[in-house]
Parts: C-alpha cells; structure tokens; sequence
C-alpha cells in the first residue's frame, strides 16, 4: 500500500469520526445539531430574558430607594415635630407668666399695678428648668467651661483677662454657654481666657510701669 492510499483512509477514518462526534453532539441534546438560525433565536431569547431581569431589578433598586427616602423624611419630620410641640410647652408658660403680670395677657386683662419682681424671676426660672427638662429629652447637655483648661474643641476664646481665680490657660468666664448633643458638638462655649495677673513689682505686660505701650 503506497503512502497516499495509507493517507487517505486516515483521512476517511477521521472524517467519518468527526460526523460521528457530531451525531453523538446532537444526541445528547436530545435532537439534532441546532442550525445558525436556532442558535441566533436561543441566544436572543437568552439576551431578552436577561435584559428584562435587570430592568425588573432595576425597577425594585429604584422603588426601595424611594421608600427609604420616605421613611428618612417621615422620620425627620416626627423629631422635627416633637421639638416644636417641646418648645411650644415653654411658650406656653412664657406667655401664662406674661399674662400674669398683666404685660401681654389675655384681652381684657387687667394689668397687674406693682407686679412681684420675686414672683417674675420665680415663674422665668420655672420656665428655664422646663426648657432644660425638654433639651435633656434630646440628650441635649451644656458644657462645663468656667476653671476647666481651655480645649479650642469646645470652647471659643474671645478675650483674655488677668485673674488669680483660675490656674493661667485655663477659662476665667464663661460668656456663652455651649452644648453637646450626645458625643457631639452643637455650639462651642464662647469664653475668656485667664492669663497671670501683673507682678507685685507694679510691672503690667503693657510696660515696665505697668501702663499701655
């Protein structure tokens, strides 16, 4: 047998083992190979089936961002709410102190001739641990400043004075009281700072006499 009869049934042998791996191909499928026509409409309808679940996930991304931003506004608006019922308790009073004095009251009132300047401050520090009470509901507490050393985190220093009542650095008065809410600040306390008092010597840091510059 030549070299070129040996090739040829080679070849034979191989194609008829190609067909052959096909048919088995198309039998496992349960049918026949697919043709290019079917292969296109499975993979469209693949790509359709996909295409339609992202917009559907899609859909449900957007409609839960949207109720979870209603609920945020939903439940700004209840504190929002509860702090202004809170504060119109204390208008309440404020203005309950007011028409007992006779300065404001109710139409018709009479007014009050030599109102007790006791009774005022009484009623005005009544209403004040009432605003306190309602602030502390929110974890709303002041801040300690006066003899506490200067912390530019929670203090604001506009002045400086010479005192000998406070360690030198440390806040010699409290001008403005600040606050936290929670572990958070809210208004830092507006203070002046202590700064050594002038020798005994008559000496001032203003001069060797003590006077300006």
């Amino acid at each position: 047998m030549s070299q070129e009869e040996q090739n040829g049934r080679e070849g034979g042998g191989a194609d008829k083992g190609g067909r052959a791996g096909n048919g088995a191909a198309g039998d496992a499928a349960g049918g026949p190979p697919l043709t290019d026509a079917e292969r296109v409409a499975a993979l469209t309808a693949e790509r359709d089936e996909i295409k339609d679940r992202m917009l559907r996930i899609a859909a449900e991304f957007e409609n839960a961002k949207k109720r979870a931003r209603k609920e945020q506004e939903d439940a700004e608006s209840k504190v929002r709410e509860q702090v202004l019922r809170d504060m119109l308790d204390v208008i309440d009073n404020l203005e309950r102190a007011v028409g007992a004095y006779g300065a404001g009251g109710a139409p018709g009132a009479a007014a009050s001739a030599a109102p007790d300047p006791a009774a005022v401050l009484k009623g005005v520090g009544l209403v004040l641990r009432l605003f306190q009470s309602k602030l502390e509901r929110y974890n709303v507490k002041p801040i300690a400043a006066r003899g506490q050393p200067f912390d530019p985190r929670i203090h604001e220093a506009i002045s400086r004075v010479e005192t000998a009542d406070v360690p030198p650095g440390a806040v010699a008065v409290e001008l403005q009281r600040g606050y936290r809410i929670g572990e958070r600040l809210l208004r830092p306390a507006m203070v002046s700072v202590a700064t050594a008092p002038a020798g005994r010597d008559g000496k001032a840091a203003g001069g060797p006499d003590g006077g300006g510059a």
